[in-house]
């Protein structure tokens, strides 16, 4: 979950490679460091911490190289130590490496390194790398242009588990090599210069022009041009990809917070992905699926696949697949779902969620049902992704890059996507005209129900500062209302460190009603009109047992039962979590700034999990 960030060019290469760091800070802060060719040879400048300790390194604006590689850490192997961070050189000081990823085998490979006389100065998997490709590059004899090339091959090929890598060495002072497996890697074309980078926001403001590189494919970088290998060393060609993203969707634009902007870029976010596929007087169209009605009627199950938040929006877009399409959706979580053997085969269509494309958990149980011979469909944020590239089909979201650690945007423009997806279905299978047409006109009034729904912040700013000193908060729903607890509970717990649980509001009375006592926050959503009676019956339960209650609704109920209620605009059920989640983004955003943390970078997170 680490991000790396490389530059080779003609301007002075640490200014560039640090200002890239701190764009990609959100992949992890445990420490940073850089690494550049110098006239005498390889330098190498590293700390524990964030990434602005390197602005105060002695000797750090003397560098002058105009080539060089970076990287900032989440600790996997080895606690976060200068020891720990990267670059990593080999012994001889040849080779300087940063990485991404984990190596599975890295014991089995330091063991035979240190019997063939290699020392270890750190902890981490990723110091094998370096001294590997020197054991043969020092054992190759044919001292050619490529020499260095094969080192680096031949050391991949020892290799077991993700990387994503950049190499430099003091012996070929004007190339670089980057090459990966299963973690993200981007390359950036410029004018006489080239950048990499762990996605694409942290190098944007410098080019729109990217090559995505598949794994086990391996590229030498110059300053004028970029060649590509296979895994076998044989050339091979590949196009740019202009991305029309704009460097300002990276930035925070007046905003405190990375989050607090996302959360109000969510009526754009869901606008583009609405506009990308949707038309209200036509059926839906997804060109990049050929699903017929012979095949979706084929169907026994579907299963939604993710992790975390993009979990919670599979399990909104369950509701909708199986009301509007009638077919069976399991919602599994990544990170069990292959450990159980799943019943999947040709009948079954596997849809798989990640906003950054690259989670590990998420794209390993792609390659599971792509063996077990069932059709994947990917929904990502980020074109050419891992999982993107894995699937049989591909649909994006258009939420543009979200910086901050915990998701908002990119949640709401997953479950929309999803929505369309399933009309998309129920179109094919040509089923309820009348409630497919009454969802349609109900997105594209949506952006601007969010715009209304963003307006109450005051109030909930207000709640918040009555809330953020609590120990436990308890989140309830009931139906779909259920997911958006979940949602809730999850966003306020990461960013604000306060322990929250949220449960079906009928589960109360089997075990969680022990836990309500005196002065306890509870925060309810109520937006299914089927289910207000005994959604405010159990809310009732929890206010005799003595807790204070934020009610999150659309139904006209009696504001007076509760200590606070935020009133959101009417909408089809099937929608309403999109609306009902904006006000729990607020609340875990206001309560975190009441306790004066980083909203932007939690602890022990990273924005991508790219290992398992």
């Amino acid at each position: 979950m680490c991000g790396i960030v490389g530059y080779i060019g003609n301007q002075k290469a640490s200014p560039i490679l640090i200002n890239g760091l701190i764009r990609l800070e959100y992949r992890g802060y445990d420490s940073a460091g850089i690494s550049t060719i110098e006239d005498n040879g390889l330098s190498l400048m590293k700390d524990k911490g964030r990434v602005k300790n390197l602005y105060h390194l002695e000797g750090i604006d003397d560098l002058t190289g105009t080539i060089g590689i970076a990287h900032t850490r989440w600790a996997t192997h080895g606690k976060p130590a200068k020891e720990n961070s990267h670059p990593h050189m080999d012994n001889s000081q040849t080779f300087s490496v940063v990485h991404n990823g984990i190596i599975e085998n890295y014991h089995e490979l330091r063991n035979f390194l240190t019997q063939n006389g290699y020392t270890f100065y750190s902890q981490t998997d990723t110091e094998v790398i370096p001294n590997l490709v020197h054991y043969y590059y020092q054992k190759d004899e044919n001292h050619d242009e490529l020499r260095f090339l094969r080192a680096v091959k031949n050391a991949c090929g020892d290799l077991k588990g993700s990387y994503a890598i950049e190499i430099i060495c003091k012996d070929y002072p004007n190339i670089m090599i980057v090459t990966r497996k299963d973690s993200p890697l981007v390359i950036g074309k410029g004018e006489n210069e080239n950048y990499i980078s762990s996605d694409i926001p942290a190098i944007l403001s410098f080019t729109r022009n990217f090559y995505l590189l598949d794994d086990l494919e391996f590229a030498i970088l110059t300053r004028e041009a970029v060649s590509f290998y296979d895994k076998d060393l044989n050339p091979t060609s590949k196009e740019t990809k202009t991305i029309e993203w704009n460097s300002a969707s990276a930035e925070k634009e007046g905003f405190e917070d990375f989050m607090l902007k996302e959360i109000y870029e969510q009526p754009t976010a869901i606008r583009e992905t609405i506009g990308a596929k949707f038309n209200e007087s036509t059926k839906c169209e997804f060109d990049e699926l050929n699903f017929t009605k012979d095949y979706l009627s084929s169907i026994n199950k579907i299963y939604i696949v993710a992790c975390g938040t993009a979990m919670h929006a599979g399990l909104v877009g369950k509701n909708v697949i199986e009301k509007l399409c009638k077919i069976t959706t399991e919602v599994d979580v990544a990170s069990e779902f292959r450990y159980r053997d799943p019943l999947v085969d040709e009948k079954t269509l596997c849809i798989f969620i990640s906003q950054s494309g690259e989670t590990a958990d998420t794209i390993a149980a792609l390659k599971l049902c792509k063996e077990k011979g069932s059709k994947t469909l990917a929904i990502s944020n980020v074109i050419g992704s891992s999982i993107t590239r894995e699937a049989d089909y591909s649909i994006y979201t258009h939420a543009g890059p979200e910086i901050a650690v915990a998701s908002t945007k990119a949640y709401t423009s997953q479950v929309i996507l999803i929505t369309i997806l399933a009309i998309y279905f129920a179109e094919i299978l040509e089923m309820d005209s009348q409630m497919i047409n009454t969802l349609k006109k109900d997105i594209m009034e949506l952006p601007k129900k969010i715009e209304e729904t963003l307006k109450l912040s005051e109030v909930i700013q207000d709640f918040s500062k009555k809330a953020y000193q609590e120990k436990d908060i308890f989140f309830l729903g009931r139906g779909v209302d259920e997911t958006v607890a979940r949602e809730g509970s999850l966003k306020l717990k990461e960013i604000s460190y306060i322990h929250s649980e949220s449960y079906p509001a009928g589960e109360l009375k089997h075990g969680p009603i022990a836990l309500i006592e005196n002065d306890i926050t509870v925060v309810s959503i109520l937006t299914d009109s089927n289910l207000v009676e005994k959604m405010v019956s159990n809310i009732q339960e929890v206010i005799t047992r003595g807790a204070k209650t934020l009610v999150i609704t659309n139904q006209n109920i009696d504001k007076n039962m509760f200590d606070m209620t935020i009133q959101i605009p009417k909408t089809n059920s099937f929608i309403s979590p999109i609306l009902s989640i904006v006000p729990l983004q607020l609340f875990a955003y206001y309560i975190s700034k009441e306790k004066g943390l980083d909203v932007d970078k939690p602890r022990n997170l990273a924005k991508s999990v790219t290992v398992e």
